[in-house]
């Protein structure tokens, strides 16, 4: 168990990566748990490849996977760089015992399980987390001008509308697991594709790019993906496309964060 408090945020996504970047600059020991073989997309916007890699840069900060608890205390610590782990969440929970978690999973279709009492402050991030039911705070999500908002009281605003809208294109920029099955790929993000080009495959099935751009968003080769998981998207802007570091949503998510953790340690 450590002596300081540490937040804990749970994902590796564009979201969870900004939360933890502006975290971990602002002074907070954080550790990012993610699972095994996620299936993010946005890998140049994160810290995911560190799942893969071992490590990591999202502009200026460093994450490296670590899975031993004693290398991970002291890495934390050390405030060196952020520590990322697959470990078993449970035993990650009874080893380090976070100051705060953050669930920045954004597994926007799904409804989040119970976090009260996981760590003495849970935040939410996303749609379906309703204060004092499945966390303490809630961190609003949803484009507009509530992004980012603290809410104490209630709930995030629901999942609608269409995804950001570049070029002209919004949800027609992506690609969706049409089954489940290893996702298998030789290009990266940051390549450019053609409409039509074919990108992967899952179980033999290619999947083609929707239309011309740059990819932003791909699934790293050989990683297991349900039916209907966001495997690839493409960027139509061409030389104003943004495929790497913190984009302006996720770092008005993370302003939130912080703002929510940073008045919780001062009230304690």
């Amino acid at each position: 168990m450590t002596t300081f408090p540490v937040v804990l945020v749970r994902g590796s996504g564009d979201v969870a990566s900004a939360a933890a970047h502006l975290l971990f600059r602002s002074g907070y020991a954080v550790l990012l748990h993610e699972s095994p073989q996620p299936s993010a997309t946005r890998r140049k916007m994160a810290f995911t490849d560190a799942v893969f890699e071992g490590q990591a840069w999202l502009e200026d900060i460093q994450a490296r996977r670590l899975d031993d608890p004693a290398e991970l205390i002291a890495t934390l610590e050390a405030h060196q760089f952020i520590a990322l782990t697959v470990a078993d969440f449970d035993e990650i929970l009874k080893e380090i015992s976070p100051a705060v978690l953050v669930d920045a999973r954004m597994r926007k279709h799904s409804q989040p399980e119970t976090q009260l009492g996981l760590a003495p402050l849970t935040l939410g991030l996303g749609p379906n987390f309703v204060v004092a039911q499945t966390v303490d705070v809630v961190i609003e999500t949803g484009r507009g001008p509530d992004l980012g908002r603290v809410i104490r009281s209630g709930a995030s605003a629901p999942l609608t509308g269409e995804p950001l809208s570049m070029a002209g294109h919004s949800r027609d920029r992506y690609v969706y697991a049409p089954a489940a099955g290893i996702f298998q790929t030789a290009l990266q993000v940051g390549d450019s594709v053609r409409q039509g080009q074919v990108i992967a495959e899952i179980n033999g099935q290619p999947l083609t790019a929707p239309l011309d751009g740059v990819l932003r968003g791909l699934t790293r080769n050989g990683v297991p993906v349900t039916v209907k998981t966001k495997v690839i998207e493409v960027d139509p802007r061409g030389a104003q496309a943004q495929v790497s570091g913190i984009a302006e949503r996720p770092a008005k998510i993370a302003q939130g964060v912080l703002e929510a953790v940073q008045a919780w340690f001062k009230r304690g």
